[in-house]
């Protein structure tokens, strides 16, 4: 395989790499002046001759450049609707930047980040097909592109089509994960797209763990032949009740596709991808039950945007607390929730003892991580605001409280990690002293939690979950539901 992967990328690769940069310089001159002059009356027009010639010349040279990269021939399954019968197509799973073929394929809108239309020729390419931009720097961004979104969706197909990807993110295709409801709001028809990747060796996937993307394109290059396959399902007319529920809506979509690709749904969101695979010091074991936690932060009806000045407020009332531990009722009055199934889920998460009371210090600890994922020091030095003593100093066992819940798991050894921050061997130490070996060892974590309790009574068998493909990690349903099982409870 290596000698094979060698010869390729000493003649195929740069060939090919060669051709598909040629064929992406020679569609831009086309699409800048196919964009020059658009304004938004002339978008919402029946494209002109010339502009149609354009259109057709560009797919030709996008579907070469797919060619010059191995795709020798796309399967295309289905029809496609016109933009009057589903004004927004639905594309998952959503695995690689090759989920642009279809996108080129189409020249349907696509959702897009403001700043990639600065990108030198890339920029002008996704100028052409009038995307929706989201701007990071602009807080209303969000309510914006779905104000957006509906508005072209409702416009009775005087603009392109919209292709969305409603996972939010690129998984292993091992099941689909849940659809944001940005596609489904404007309550119109949609049609579901499906993709697959029938080959033998799987160069395409391209997720927070394996490959980069460079990799992913190097050795996707040097295979032979890649296949790809696009299949437009039957339009999906939402109920009357779909259309009032876009979630409902969402998930009744994404049930259909996953009928189609014979893979199963889970309730892992976007969220939740990123939280179990943060790069941050501290990495989530495979049982964490953090997950669980951050699905009924979702549930109790918290907001991902407001979830930080929410983290603010329950840590200063945490600290004005005259007791750390609380019982339900106490907990329903410190959330400003109301009782029920849901908040006695999440208290029962951290009644360790089952004897009806928690810390409140650990909610906040995990709310902290939920919301910081990859900030793990700012979590920390939280931590210690909340645990130490008027000296501003912690223990063994309150580090062991801090990093349990950290981790969402049920016990930890950190007497290894103590001692090497306790140099003058004090039995306590100051939050001070804890960043400053964090500083000295940014590795920490496996050097001296994870290399300790491998295969431990602990559970903490893994510092990240595990990656069955060798590419990324596999969040299936049949994985999903051992893991979930322990999470019960915290600590039992």
């Amino acid at each position: 395989m290596q000698s094979c992967i060698a010869f390729m990328t000493l003649t195929l690769f740069p060939v090919r790499l060669f051709f598909a940069a040629f064929m992406m310089l020679l569609a831009w001159p086309f699409a800048f002046i196919a964009s020059m002059g658009s304004d938004e009356q002339e978008l919402e027009k029946p494209l002109s001759w010339w502009r149609k010639i354009v259109d057709i010349l560009l797919k030709a040279i996008m579907r070469m450049m797919w060619l010059a990269g191995g795709f020798h021939w796309i399967n295309v399954k289905g029809r496609r609707a016109l933009p009057a019968e589903a004004a927004i197509l639905t594309v998952a799973p959503h695995s690689s930047y090759f989920d642009a073929i279809p996108v080129t394929m189409t020249f349907a809108s696509i959702v897009m980040k403001a700043e990639s239309k600065d990108i030198p020729v890339w920029g002008t390419l996704i100028k052409y097909i009038r995307p929706v931009f989201v701007s990071r720097s602009d807080q209303d961004s969000r309510r914006k592109t779905v104000e957006e979104i509906k508005r072209r969706a409702q416009s009775e197909g005087k603009w392109p089509q919209i292709m969305i990807f409603p996972e939010g993110t690129c998984t292993n295709r091992s099941c689909l994960i849940t659809f944001k409801p940005g596609a489904f709001i404007p309550g119109v028809p949609v049609q579901p797209v499906v993709l697959r990747y029938p080959n033998k060796l799987d160069t395409i996937t391209w997720t927070w763990q394996g490959p980069g993307a460079f990799e992913i394109l190097w050795l996707t290059l040097c295979q032979f032949h890649n296949s790809v396959e696009i299949e437009f399902l039957p339009v999906y007319i939402p109920s009357e009740e779909e259309r009032k529920n876009p979630v409902l809506y969402a998930n009744n979509v994404r049930r259909v596709m996953a009928e189609a690709l014979g893979v199963s749904v889970t309730d892992y969101t976007f969220e939740d991808c990123q939280l179990a695979l943060a790069e941050g010091q501290l990495r989530l074991p495979s049982d964490t039950c953090l997950l669980e936690f951050a699905k009924l932060v979702r549930s109790l009806g918290l907001k991902p945007e407001k979830l930080e000045d929410d983290l603010d407020k329950y840590a200063a009332s945490a600290m004005k607390m005259k007791k750390e531990k609380v019982d339900l009722k106490e907990f329903s009055a410190y959330l400003e929730f109301p009782i029920s199934q849901t908040l006695e889920s999440m208290f029962a998460l951290f009644d360790e003892n089952e004897d009806g009371v928690i810390d409140i210090r650990e909610f906040v600890i995990a709310l902290s991580v939920v919301c910081k994922p990859s900030k793990t020091l700012e979590t920390i030095q939280l931590a210690f605001q909340l645990y130490q003593s008027e000296s501003g100093t912690i223990t063994e066992e309150d580090l062991a409280h801090i990093l349990k819940t950290a981790m969402g798991v049920s016990q930890i050894d950190v007497t290894h990690l103590f001692r090497a921050v306790d140099e003058d061997e004090k039995g306590k130490i100051t939050y001070d002293d804890f960043y400053t070996f964090a500083e000295l060892h940014p590795h920490f974590a496996e050097d001296y939690l994870y290399a300790d309790q491998m295969g431990a009574e602990s559970g903490l068998e893994t510092p990240s979950l595990s990656a069955p493909n060798g590419i990324c990690t596999d969040f299936s349903p049949d994985n999903a539901g051992d893991r979930k099982k322990p999470l019960q409870k915290k600590l039992n």
